[in-house]
């Protein structure tokens, strides 16, 4: 009896560990870059890291997204990756080297996560 009660509470105690090992950690998304953060790149209209105001993202990932027949999933990631980079390259396609952090975001399959 004494042995099973000692193995519940050491299976308890692991629990516990890992659980506050988690809640220690970051709560950004895996492998999420972060923007960097240029007070001189407002300049740039959203086009460069960190120029955009988190409200910005809707309207330029609308533009970003008008010519795929992708709306729904376009907008989705667009709004996301916009969220955490605070930019969007310009045009519907492309650009993306004006913004490392939306290009550089992979999936886990290692292909490009924002549109």
């Amino acid at each position: 009896m004494a042995r099973k009660l000692s193995i519940v509470m050491l299976c308890l105690l692991v629990v516990l560990l890992i659980a506050a090992t988690n809640a220690k950690t970051d709560a950004s998304p895996i492998g999420a870059p972060t923007p960097a953060t240029n007070p001189a790149s407002s300049s740039k209209n959203g086009t460069t890291e960190g120029s955009l105001q988190p409200e910005e993202c809707a309207p330029r990932c609308d533009e970003r997204c008008s010519k795929t027949h992708h709306k729904k999933p376009c907008l989705f990631f667009c709004n996301k990756c916009c969220a955490v980079c605070l930019c969007v390259p310009p045009g519907t396609y492309g650009n993306k080297e004006l913004c490392p952090c939306y290009n550089n975001w992979k999936t886990k399959e290692g292909g490009p996560k924002c549109p």
